[in-house]
């Protein structure tokens, strides 16, 4: 029982870790390039002060309860949760070793002026973006793997026709 409430923990956490992920990179990223750099800068700044605190604690549950899966399950099971734990680990990294300096940069150039050069520095901040949003995903994917039913060999993919 215990590690069926840990795989849909996981799943469930990871899920919605990827999809904020993928739904920034696939529309907000976007946006962010196709308003003015002041415009970009204000919302960027304010969506930061949000993120800080969602963002960080979806990232703890996932990694937490996909760690924890991992260490309830056994042969190919736990080497499956341990990879979806270890990629969601990764994304915490990238997001705080990559992306939360440079947001820490786009504050004060919200408060003030970009730099020279600030179009080098979003670029950046866009393919750490794109990493954890990978990363991620995948974890997302090996969770999906790992709460599909087994199929027995020999046995047909498909439900029997009644």
């Amino acid at each position: 029982m215990r590690t069926r409430i840990l795989q849909a923990l996981s799943l469930f956490s990871t899920g919605l870790l990827a999809g904020a992920f993928a739904y920034g990179a696939a529309n907000l990223v976007p946006t962010f390039n196709a308003v003015p750099i002041d415009m970009r800068l204000d919302f960027h700044t304010a969506l930061m002060k949000m993120n800080g605190i969602t963002m960080q604690a979806t990232m703890a549950v996932s990694a937490l309860t996909t760690l924890g899966l991992a260490a309830s399950e056994r042969g190919r099971a736990r080497v499956i949760a341990g990879a979806a734990g270890a990629l969601v680990v990764a994304s915490f990294l990238i997001t705080r070793f990559g992306n939360v300096p440079i947001n820490g940069r786009i504050k004060q150039w919200a408060a003030t002026a970009p730099p020279d050069g600030y179009a080098e520095v979003l670029r950046r901040w866009e393919l750490f973006n794109d990493a954890r949003t990978l990363t991620a995903a995948i974890a997302l994917g090996l969770l999906v793997l790992l709460a599909l039913p087994a199929r027995r060999p020999g046995s047909s993919p498909l439900p029997a026709s009644s």
